[in-house]
């Protein structure tokens, strides 16, 4: 089994929380075409929500709400949460009363939701601020309907071994880079982990994966990004995966 390798859980969210506080303005004016998000990463976990409209959908960590536009311009009834104040104002704005969104900790109990109550959970490039994925997946089973879907993004667990020049692949490590794409450079911390530690907590937590993504990215990437494109045309930067919620 993987090792965590423990830090001090409440500095490393405030220093998440404190990260996105202090570009999530930055973030919400650049997210419609900030090439890793709208090219790569949005158009690859959207094509894991099949026929979205009327169904109920938990945007968990749902920045500033553009995952949350898309899919209420689809018809879906959308339900967002993310650690971040501003963020969630953002995504209010956004999407102009539609939709409910509130401020709350992906780490944390859902204890505002109730069970059986969604089609589809997604969270898009946010589990990797999170030590120990066990007790979140047990709580997005929870609050799905029986077959229900759970939606990710991640980064890739091999590509994040070679960009953190990582010697202990069999752990979960604390890592923090400087992130320049949002006006000022800004520290962000989260947590590698090896592929068990992305697969085992989903389907030890009441799942089954049926599907999984290695993406590519959309052309208009190419015009975006031409270097990055040909990097992310040969090998994985992102996953997604779908998973079901077992019957009960």
């Amino acid at each position: 089994m993987p090792r965590i390798i423990r830090v001090g859980t409440t500095m490393s969210k405030e220093k998440i929380l404190e990260a996105y506080e202090e570009m999530a303005d930055s973030y919400d004016a650049k997210i419609d075409h900030k090439p890793h998000n709208a090219y790569y990463d949005r158009p690859n976990t959207l094509k894991l929500i099949t026929d979205p409209k009327g169904k109920s959908i938990l945007d968990a960590a749902c920045g500033p709400g553009k995952y949350a536009e898309i899919l209420i311009a689809q018809g879906a009834l959308i339900t967002g949460f993310d650690m971040s104040p501003r963020m969630v104002e953002l995504a209010k704005r956004r999407n102009k009363g539609a939709g409910d969104f509130f401020v709350h900790d992906l780490s944390e109990p859902l204890t505002a939701l109730k069970d059986a109550t969604y089609d589809t959970v997604l969270c898009a490039l946010a589990l990797h601020y999170i030590e120990d994925w066990n007790a979140t997946m047990r709580e997005f089973c929870r609050v799905l309907k029986p077959g229900g879907h759970l939606v990710i993004s991640i980064e890739h667990p091999f590509f994040e071994y070679n960009y953190w020049k990582s010697t202990r692949y069999f752990d979960v490590e604390p890592e923090n880079c400087t992130w320049k794409g949002f006006d000022k450079p800004i520290e962000v911390h989260n947590f590698r982990r090896p592929l068990e530690a992305c697969i085992m907590p989903i389907v030890s937590n009441g799942f089954y994966i049926d599907s999984i993504i290695e993406p590519k990215p959309v052309e208009e990437y190419k015009l975006a990004d031409p270097e990055n494109y040909k990097k992310l045309m040969e090998f994985p930067a992102f996953m997604c995966i779908r998973a079901i919620r077992k019957p009960n």
